[in-house]
């Protein structure tokens, strides 16, 4: 589902989205689901000419809810775990990529021309059950009537997609996705600080820092609503996560891809957790928070805390995308963490140009809970 609309001819649009495809490291064809996901290669292409991610910044409120036009990738990135009045689990995705096609230097916007553009919208939707995984993509270029973000009130959309507060900041607000498949739309509230990862949002992702984002966290979301499914309409309640991220680059040319969690802990506490994969296992790097809803929160990394944190794959399963890891241990020893994750579906790869895998998971262990896990890089 590839949806420009461009006034132009045939051979323009293709010609566009070809150029597109060879920014983004990809073919138009996405049954070419054995080559390395896209966003992991572009993650960790050349930054030249765009902003770069500084130690040491401080975040600003709203502002920095909208689009960050200077640097060359972000996204805003919803989960959920729900359960419908029937008792059954299911879990949503929501991310909408904002991708720079070229360093800002380089484009000179037109004042007569509103299309006229460097950066591209992508989102990414899907919800998923334990026998079923259901998802849709869209692109488009950033144009008021198409794609973008507003600030008042904010405002993300691609299209019929759209995130849309009440207010400049993000809660009260609604969330509405419709495909032929599937639709929802959500009321989130939240009324806890928000959580900066890292430190005071500076998120590394290497030991010597040369790779990092800007990146905060709403963990603690509240979410009713209603989900369709082939025609069938189901209420649904449940807790939701969201991430902000942008940088220019997220992982060095050594790095493979990342295994990210969001976990949501049953003594009210939540737990975001990644890996950055090196080459060897000793050049992996891992980051952790464990946060509280009072906006308290503690850091752990394997730079400050060598071998505090474990990740450890326990049970592997062959996907359309390659041999993925669906079940995991986790331990952070000084949080006395020690739990196990498995998948709700195993077979939820992100079957879209930008290919990945991404579903909710149940917890068990030191603590049992709910939550989400992310894979990139595998083959």
């Amino acid at each position: 589902m590839i949806p420009f609309r461009f006034k132009k001819s045939p051979c323009f649009i293709f010609l566009t989205f070809a150029l597109i495809s060879l920014i983004l490291g990809c073919s138009p064809a996405q049954n070419d689901v054995k080559k390395e996901p896209t966003i992991s290669r572009m993650s960790a292409e050349s930054t030249k000419g765009y902003n770069k991610v500084i130690e040491g910044k401080t975040l600003q409120f709203p502002q920095d809810h909208l689009a960050h036009g200077d640097f060359r990738i972000e996204w805003w990135y919803l989960t959920a775990n729900l359960t419908t009045t029937t008792g059954e689990d299911i879990g949503v995705q929501w991310t909408q990529f904002r991708i720079a096609l070229s360093p800002p230097t380089s484009f000179q916007a037109s004042a007569k021309n509103s299309w006229a553009t460097n950066q591209l919208y992508m989102a990414h939707a899907a919800v998923t059950t334990k026998n079923e995984h259901l998802i849709a993509e869209k692109w488009s270029r950033a144009q008021p009537q198409l794609a973008g973000v507003e600030p008042q009130p904010l405002r993300v959309h691609l299209q019929n997609w759209q995130w849309l507060s009440r207010s400049e900041d993000l809660f009260p607000a609604t969330l509405k996705v419709a495909t032929e498949q599937f639709s929802y739309q959500l009321q989130l509230d939240s009324k806890q600080p928000l959580q900066l990862q890292g430190k005071q949002g500076y998120s590394s992702k290497s030991a010597n820092k040369s790779v990092a984002s800007y990146y905060y966290s709403q963990p603690f979301i509240t979410v009713t609503g209603q989900i369709t499914r082939h025609g069938i309409s189901e209420q649904v309640i449940g807790k939701a996560w969201l991430d902000r991220e942008w940088s220019s680059q997220f992982l060095n040319k050594t790095q493979q891809g990342w295994d990210w969690f969001s976990l949501r802990l049953d003594d009210d506490s939540t737990l975001m957790m990644f890996r950055l994969r090196g080459a060897t296992d000793n050049d992996h790097f891992y980051s952790s928070r464990r946060m509280f809803a009072n906006g308290s929160g503690r850091n752990i990394n394997s730079k400050d805390n060598p071998g505090d944190i474990s990740m450890q794959p326990i049970q592997w399963q062959q996907t359309a995308l390659g041999k993925h890891p669906i079940a995991w241990r986790l331990r952070i020893n000084s949080e006395a963490i020690d739990i196990t994750t498995q998948a709700l579906n195993p077979n939820s790869d992100m079957l879209v140009s930008s290919s990945y895998w991404e579903g909710p998971i149940t917890i068990q262990g030191s603590h049992k809970g709910q939550g989400y896990m992310e894979l990139t890089g595998y083959h």
